[in-house]
């Protein structure tokens, strides 16, 4: 393979002029001395280093994105429009699967400062763990003390730009709708309890049932993994547990999704006999049968903005936080009381 002293030597110059040529330096540099020397890449197929060429330019060009699981649903559309952002700008995105282990949040976060990426997007849910949190929010800093860029997506620790979703509002949209079918016995499909996403939703159901008298018991809620086999457990333990119930909230399409398969084994009718509401309005939620009623969340458009938060250039040096607002969509899956 060929080096860039070996360009250097067929080029007739020094390796300090090529790499200012193959690195679009501003240095002015003649242009017959700039035709041999690509004369001489192109005669040798050299390609450049990429990391060279991050250290050679002032411009830093990768940009860093850390999802829980870029599989899920959620995290894909997310990512989704992260990528559109990132392609108008040409900007290489490294996607990092954290799965949901803060240790491994941190050592990403170590490795994207490593190699000197323009911005880090943290697209997770925060944890309820002060010193993890505490040390994340650490490194994050010295990343951008380093003049690396930070968006974050969710409710987190650390004081940078953020697209924060209506998490709550969304959990109690979901409640309210429930409540104001008539439903009273309602099982809960919660995600990781150590999540700061699941609190949020969780809260906002609470405070639905308190606004119609009712209250949610840790009898009536299961704390379950974010995907459809955690639905579909968290809905078996919940029917056992409660026979009377007649609705399901779950605080993702995904587990909502598995709760249906629970209720399709068991020869239960959805929505005659049990309503079944989700979160986020994932593409699947209209393709299931029954469709699921959900509470929507712009994704893509989180992605959309919260990278063109990493990339902005700060005008005043002060955090910039915007909302995404959930609204509520009902499909075939819910319907009033039996």
């Amino acid at each position: 393979m060929a080096t860039l002293a070996d360009v250097a030597r067929r080029a007739g110059v020094s390796t300090a002029t090529v790499s200012r040529i193959i690195n679009n330096s501003p240095k002015p540099v003649a242009d017959a001395l700039r035709e041999r020397v690509l004369a001489a890449v192109a005669e040798l197929q050299f390609v450049p280093n990429a990391n060279a060429q991050q250290l050679a330019r002032a411009h830093r060009t990768a940009v860093g994105v850390i999802v829980h699981d870029v599989s899920d649903p959620y995290f894909a559309e997310i990512t989704r429009g992260l990528q559109r952002v990132a392609t108008t700008h040409d900007r290489l995105v490294i996607i990092c699967n954290s799965y949901r282990d803060p240790e491994r949040e941190l050592a990403y976060v170590d490795l994207l400062h490593a190699h000197r990426t323009a911005a880090i997007v943290l697209a997770g849910s925060g944890y309820h763990d002060p010193p993890t949190t505490a040390r994340l929010d650490a490194k994050l800093r010295l990343y951008e003390d380093t003049g690396g860029r930070v968006a974050v997506i969710g409710r987190h620790e650390h004081a940078g730009d953020a697209i924060v979703p209506e998490n709550e509002h969304g959990g109690w949209l979901a409640g309210d709708a429930l409540y104001r079918l008539g439903h009273t016995a309602i099982g809960v499909i919660a995600g990781p309890q150590h999540l700061t996403t699941t609190t949020d939703r969780l809260t906002g159901l609470r405070r639905a049932a308190r606004e119609h008298g009712r209250r949610l018991t840790s009898r009536h809620i299961e704390y379950a993994g974010f995907d459809r086999n955690g639905g579909r457990a968290a809905a078996a333990e919940l029917l056992d547990r409660n026979p009377g119930l007649t609705a399901f909230a779950a605080l993702n399409d995904s587990m909502a999704v598995g709760a249906l398969a629970c209720l399709r084994e068991r020869g239960i009718d959805v929505p005659g006999q049990v309503s079944v509401i989700g979160f986020d309005d994932m593409p699947i939620s209209v393709d299931v049968t029954p469709a699921l009623s959900t509470v929507r969340l712009p994704l893509e458009e989180i992605g959309v903005r919260a990278m063109s938060l990493a990339l902005r250039s700060p005008s005043d040096g002060h955090p910039k936080v915007e909302h995404a607002a959930a609204t509520l969509v009902l499909r075939e899956s819910t319907a009033p009381k039996p």
